[in-house]
């Protein structure tokens, strides 16, 4: 039987051609706030709910209306790193230590392209 995943927030992360646009459309339209933005990535919040949004070039490459990404926060990354290792949903090069961004954090692509992340914020 898996163990339980302390889990502490879920974030959607949605596909942006015009960030600007988009963060003044979700302002007016839905009450959402930039929070913070950092090249090509913003995050609104609102009421304790948060939307990121991210910027793709709506090419072949990089389509706007591609995969999804899910980012799941997490209290501590190692042991859900751990089992996902044993499952061979991951190998260990996915885990990444001490992003610039202050997280820990791994992810993988479902069976229909969308990116599932697990994240553990370093800062409190």
């Amino acid at each position: 039987m898996p163990a339980r995943i302390p889990h502490k927030q879920t974030v959607a992360v949605l596909p942006s051609a015009d960030l600007d646009r988009d963060v003044k459309w979700y302002s007016e339209y839905t009450g959402f706030a930039k929070r913070f933005a950092n090249d090509g990535y913003v995050g609104l919040y609102r009421d304790g709910m948060e939307i990121h949004l991210q910027w793709h070039a709506d090419t072949a490459e990089d389509p706007v209306n591609g995969g999804s990404v899910v980012k799941f926060f997490v209290e501590s990354i190692e042991g859900v790193f751990k089992e996902y290792l044993e499952r061979g949903t991951v190998k260990a090069s996915a885990l990444h230590l001490n992003s610039p961004w202050g997280t820990h954090e791994f992810g993988f692509f479902d069976l229909n392209n969308n990116a599932v992340f697990f994240v553990q914020d370093l800062d409190p």
